[in-house]
């Protein structure tokens, strides 16, 4: 089995929360992702936007584009709307030969609000859940019918959240809608990523590669705090710094037969956790839980 190893930017530099990395240029995450060891980034908002610019910008450091995050709005939106939106990214994502595009359901979160508590996230009944999940198939199918699968990724903050969210998700959409695993997101929302490998393995196409610091999750006040006060106070972290166990993890999406991506995203405080220090020890958690499961890992 093979694997390949990219991270986020939003290490050095978070879309949500300028003050965070605002001022790090998109060189000085590049170049600092390479030197960790990195083949992939995923993109993010300081990066270029056309097929020629962005192709240089990773050439220049000898990095593929590892996928990146695309704001859906099905849920409040029709199929021929959002696929308009999504069409530029869509084409460059293409062009540059990204294993898929990550959608996020962006429709009333609240993952970007600081003065919105974690508690008060938007929820759905499952008759809206299905009716959600129409909508979602279509337009996954579309994209897959243009060269271009989708991850679906839950998220904190947003309508699908929780792993009982996501199981009616994933029971009601079509097998264009594939999954993005992300251990992270999952054991903040007080779900089990090994679960949801053992249920949805055969439909994960993506892996994000997020850790937990444990005493401040449960520290949390979730009816007054925020996500972005949870980043803040540091609950995300690399993993090899946090308390999920990625080998455990990894060695289960080996028995799904799960190839391709696992990217390490952890949103912090560049201050407090300097990106290049952090994507070394992420790299190396990773690199070691892929080796000793059998993976061979690509480097080119």
């Amino acid at each position: 089995m093979k694997a390949k190893l990219g991270i986020a930017p939003i290490a050095w530099s978070n879309d949500d929360l300028p003050e965070l990395g605002g001022e790090t240029s998109l060189e000085t995450c590049l170049s600092e992702a390479k030197a960790a060891g990195f083949l992939g980034v995923e993109t993010g908002g300081k990066f270029p936007t056309t097929v020629a610019e962005l192709r240089a910008a990773l050439d220049q450091y000898g990095l593929q584009l590892a996928s990146g995050w695309f704001s859906g709005t099905m849920l409040d939106n029709d199929v021929t709307s959002e696929i308009k939106r999504v069409h530029d990214q869509l084409v460059l994502f293409r062009a540059l030969g990204a294993p898929c595009i990550v959608y996020g359901e962006t429709a009333g979160t609240i993952q970007n609000v600081r003065s919105a508590p974690l508690g008060s996230r938007r929820t759905l009944s499952e008759d809206q859940i299905k009716s959600y999940a129409k909508r979602l198939t279509e337009f996954a199918t579309y994209c897959s019918d243009e060269g271009m699968p989708l991850a679906f990724h839950h998220h904190m903050g947003t309508a699908i959240e929780t792993e009982r969210d996501l199981d009616l998700l994933m029971a009601h959409t079509g097998e264009a809608v594939h999954l993005l695993l992300d251990a992270g997101h999952m054991v903040f929302a007080g779900g089990d990523p090994l679960a949801v490998i053992e249920k949805h393995g055969s439909r994960i196409i993506h892996v994000h590669a997020k850790d937990i610091r444990p005493d401040v999750m449960a520290g949390l006040d979730r009816t007054h705090q925020s996500f972005l006060d949870a980043v803040l106070e540091g609950v995300f972290t690399v993993p090899g710094d946090g308390f999920i166990d990625f080998k455990t993890i990894v060695k289960k999406l080996a028995e799904t037969g799960y190839e391709g991506w696992f990217v390490v995203e952890a949103e912090q405080d560049p201050i407090k956790a300097p990106p290049d220090a952090y994507a070394k020890i992420g790299f190396k958690a990773m690199y070691d839980a892929l080796r000793a499961t059998g993976y061979q890992i690509e480097d080119k």
